[in-house]
Parts: C-alpha cells; structure tokens; sequence
C-alpha cells in the first residue's frame, strides 16, 4: 500500500469523526435540549439528560481523538503545518480551536472540575442550567459549522 491510502483514509476518518462528533453536538443542541427545557418535572429531564450525555460523552471521546490523530497525519503527510501561519486557512484555525476546547472539555474540564458543579447546580435551579448548558453548545455549533463550510471551501479552493 502506498502513502495516498493512508491519507484517504485518515480523511475518511476525519469527516466520518466530524460528523458524528458535531452531528451530536447538533442533536444536543436542537432536539434533546429543547425537548428537556420543555419537560415539566425537572428530575425526569435531568436523567435523560445525565443518561443521554453519558452515552454521547463516550462516543465523543473516541471521535474527537480519532479526528485529531487523522488531522495531525493529514497536516503532515501533506506536509502543510505551516498553514498555521498563513491567515488564508482560517478554518484550520477555527478546527483546530474547536477541537482543542472540546478535548479540554471532554478529558479535563468536565471530569475533573465541572461536572459537579454543573450537577448541583442543575438540582438547584434546571431550568437556568439546561439554558447555560444550550447557549455555550450552540455557540460551539455555530463556529463548527463555520469551521466546516471553512474547510469545505478551503480545500476546493
């Protein structure tokens, strides 16, 4: 096998990660939230939510590593780290950026500092948490799609 196959396939790694990655985050974002906010009894949307998040946490784990190790044999194989210095790829930036905080997120921040303050915070008062938790992802969603429709145009271009 010569060193192009490796390359499609660390691309299609990186777009089949990215869309189960964002496409969670989407459905979080969209659907999941939305329906929980609307739930009248606070306890029974905080376990879906905790059961929901859960599952998706693991799998967002898995594609968020494969996506970064399929990015970086990419930027290497092609030889093209030095993009980072060019502003013309932006939307590497912005992957890279939205990548980072979601690593961070997912490994460091949420395990070790916020999940229990998110958990007594949402006893507390849900309803504030679930907005909290729906603003900062669709912030995120929003610059992923930028960061898609960036790299989409930005490798045709």
């Amino acid at each position: 096998m010569d060193s192009e196959f490796f390359f499609v396939a660390a691309r299609v790694l990186h777009v089949i990660g990215v869309v189960l990655w964002i496409g969670g985050v989407a459905f979080i974002a969209t659907v999941l939230l939305p329906t929980l906010r609307s739930m009248p009894e606070a306890e029974k949307s905080m376990a879906l939510f905790g059961a929901v998040e859960g599952r998706f946490k693991r799998q967002a784990k898995i594609v968020t590593l494969i996506t970064g190790l399929s990015g970086m044999f990419m930027l290497t194989w092609m030889h093209a780290w030095d993009r980072y210095l060019d502003p013309a790829f932006w939307w590497v930036h912005l992957m890279t950026f939205i990548w980072l905080v979601f690593t961070l997120v997912l490994f460091v921040i949420e395990p070790f500092f916020l999940s229990r303050k998110l958990h007594d915070k949402a006893r507390r008062n849900p309803g504030n948490t679930f907005r909290l938790i729906h603003r900062m992802l669709w912030i995120l969603l929003i610059l992923s799609l930028i960061a898609i429709l960036g790299a989409v145009v930005g490798v045709h271009a």
